[in-house]
Formats: C-alpha cells, structure tokens, sequence
C-alpha cells in the first residue's frame, strides 16, 4: 500500500473527525462491516447479507467495488499501525473474497458464505482490544 502523503492527509482530516482516534476508527470499521456484510436478512432464510453481496451481482464492476470497499477497513487498519502480518492476513481475505467472489454465480453463493469483512474486522477489534483497552465495548 502507497504511504499517505501531506495532501491525502489533510483530505482525510477534512472529511472524517477523529481519524486516528481508536474509538472513532472502531465505530467507523464495525459500522463500514454491518453495511457490507449485514445491512438485511432475506426473507425465508434468515441470512444476513450486505452490500457486498448485492453489489457483487454485477459481473466484474460490482467485485471490483466490492473490493474497493474492503480495502476501506485495510487502509483503517495500516493507519491505525497494526502490524504487517495482520495487514497482510487482512488483504489475504480480502483477496479470496474478491478473486472467488468474481466467478459467475458460484462466486454469488461464496459472497454469502465467506465475509471477508466481518472477518478483518475481528483482527482489528482484537488488536484494539489488545493495545487500546478504552475503546472495548462489550457486546449483547
């Protein structure tokens, strides 16, 4: 990944408040997963999907998008100085989601099964759980 230079920093400053703040980067990343991998569950067989998964219908666009959108959290993750191995389990991830998730159909049906986002988030929960304690949340 390209390091962030002086004009892509201010741009991010503008635009999200808090950015390397660990409570702030834990709303933001739990919140990006449950839109991606979890915004509704389909009727009939009560399985969560997200955005995804819808978007990832469209042949090749919609995966590359897809990706693009996973690689959101990555980048959260790197800025947040977690370390490589963790930076490059999470692209692993992202990777098979997104090479097997563009064969036609059949990738459709791994898209349900594989969530590649719900996934690098639990790397980046258990690093802030790790080495910021304060942004701990105890789930219901």
């Amino acid at each position: 990944m390209a390091p962030s230079t002086p004009d892509t920093d201010a741009i991010f400053d503008a635009l999200i408040q808090n950015r390397r703040d660990p409570a702030a980067l834990r709303k933001r990343v739990e919140t990006l997963e449950i839109i991606l991998e979890r915004s509704f569950v389909i009727p009939g067989i009560n399985r969560p999907v997200g955005l995804d998964a819808i978007v990832g219908l469209v042949p090749v666009v919609g995966d590359v998008i897809s990706g693009l959108m996973g690689a959101y959290l990555i980048w959260e993750a790197r800025n947040l100085g977690m370390p490589k191995w963790k930076i490059w389990r999470m692209i692993g991830n992202l990777g098979v989601d997104t090479a097997l998730g563009a064969i036609p159909i059949a990738g459709d049906a791994f898209d349900l099964l594989f969530r590649s986002n719900t996934r690098n988030l639990k790397i980046i929960k258990k690093h802030l759980d790790k080495h910021h304690p304060g942004t701990m949340i105890i789930d219901q």
